[in-house]
């Protein structure tokens, strides 16, 4: 027995030395390798050979391909001829997105209320089309009446600049009198030629049906895009890869609804408010159809820069048709002006604040392209345009840098409330005190 013990302690020993050995090993393969000398040798290739020789190398996936400034500009050019030449189908489709996110809060509010969103757009719509449809009736028998009879006001118009502008009317009958000296007497009795011009009935009756085709169009669009609800943007959700491209998709798609709702509805009510205020001072100075004008006045000022410049001219015109003397007859647009002056200045940044900070030459820019574009809807679709395209630049890391370009600095302490500060008696000029 012992022979056999002695047998068995002398075989099993250097396999129990053995497996000491072998986790001491893993121990150290496990643990961080100590830099040493070789620390910055280059391994050698994976794809070595033992015997040294290199394997070719794995083909490599094929890079992307960039995009040069050169296909942008195509593309570009592209988008803006389909834009220019499809505009009777793209025109109201747009009309009816704006109209659809300016409209989408107070559908969601009746929702809350328990009405299906079916019949809150239908309630919507009917009240929208009847309060047009009753502003134009009374506004626009006026405008018709006016608009027949421009050929006689042109006629008192040129009177009453000869009678203000003496020395204007001399100038004009000189510079006419110079033209007919090189001509006979028989050539300056001489009636001149008549030309028979083509009835331009045809045109107008085309305008007019294109015009009522279009309108079917948006408020049919309109509509739809109001009763769905939030169809649309379930249906973006979904086809989204990951879910941080649907976490993007829902911000932006919000974001540009709550922005263009806001703008449009504090616009609306700040342009009212000018309305009635310059109607009613023109009915106080006596100018007749003051409603009208008043009413021309909540439109324009939906156009940047154009509309004011276009209601002054406007208002001059009336002035001067319905006052005799000079001062009485500037009085109508400088009070338009003044108020305009004020809206523009003090109202419109406290209500819309910084988030519609918009840079003053790309607002100019844009109106111009789009009046270019689409005519006068592209001049009061420019601003809720640009801050759509702003509102997706800031949402997008890569198109940050356009969203600075098109954000203004503020230039004013209604442009931020933090802006205004005071300074504490004793206390350095800094910006860390501010009224609180």
């Amino acid at each position: 027995m012992a022979a056999v013990d002695l047998s068995a302690r002398v075989g099993f020993q250097p396999l129990r030395d053995a497996s000491l050995r072998m986790e001491h090993l893993i121990e150290l393969s496990t643990a961080p390798e100590p830099p040493g000398p070789s620390a910055g040798r280059p391994e050698p290739p994976l794809n070595a050979e033992p015997g040294g020789e290199l394997l070719p190398a794995p083909p490599s996936p094929p890079a992307a391909a960039k995009t040069t400034p050169v296909q942008i500009a195509l593309v570009a050019l592209g988008v803006v001829a389909f834009l220019y030449f499809a505009r009777p189908v793209v025109l109201p489709v747009v009309l009816a997105c704006v109209g659809g996110m300016t409209l989408k809060p107070l559908i969601r509010w009746l929702s809350e209320r328990h009405i299906p969103p079916a019949l809150s757009a239908a309630v919507v719509l009917l009240l929208l089309v009847a309060g047009v449809t009753i502003g134009f009736i009374r506004v626009g028998h006026p405008a018709l009446t006016w608009l027949s009879e421009a050929p006689k006001h042109m006629t008192e118009l040129k009177q009453k600049g000869q009678k203000l502008f003496p020395r204007v009317a001399r100038f004009s009958q000189a510079a006419a009198a110079v033209n007919n000296l090189g001509a006979t007497e028989e050539e300056q009795k001489t009636a001149p030629a008549v030309e028979i011009k083509t009835s331009r009935v045809p045109t107008i009756i085309n305008w007019t049906g294109t015009f009522l085709a279009g309108l079917g169009e948006f408020l049919v669009l309109l509509y739809l895009l109001l009763a769905s609800g939030d169809l649309f943007l379930q249906k973006l959700v979904r086809v989204m890869p990951t879910m941080s491209d649907k976490k993007r998709a829902v911000d932006i798609s919000r974001e540009i609804q709550q922005q263009i709702s806001n703008y449009l509805l504090s616009v609306s009510l700040i342009n009212l408010g000018l309305g009635l205020i310059v109607g009613g001072g023109l009915y106080w100075l006596g100018v007749p159809n003051a409603a009208m004008w008043g009413m021309l006045i909540v439109l324009l000022n939906f156009v940047p820069y154009f509309g004011p410049f276009a209601g002054i001219t406007v208002l001059t015109i009336v002035g001067l048709l319905t006052f005799d003397t000079l001062w009485k007859a500037l009085l109508p647009p400088a009070w338009y002006l003044l108020f305009h002056l004020l809206e523009s200045n003090f109202v419109t940044p406290v209500l819309l604040g910084r988030r519609f900070t918009l840079n003053p030459v790309v607002i100019f820019v844009s109106l111009i392209f789009w009046t270019w574009l689409w005519g006068v809807p592209g001049a009061l679709l420019s601003v809720p345009i640009l801050v759509s395209i702003k509102v997706f630049c800031e949402r997008v890391p890569s198109m940050s840098h356009v969203s600075e370009l098109l954000t203004s600095e503020p230039n004013g302490i209604f442009d931020n409330p933090k802006l205004l500060r005071v300074r504490k008696a004793g206390a350095p000029a800094d910006d860390t005190a501010s009224i609180g």
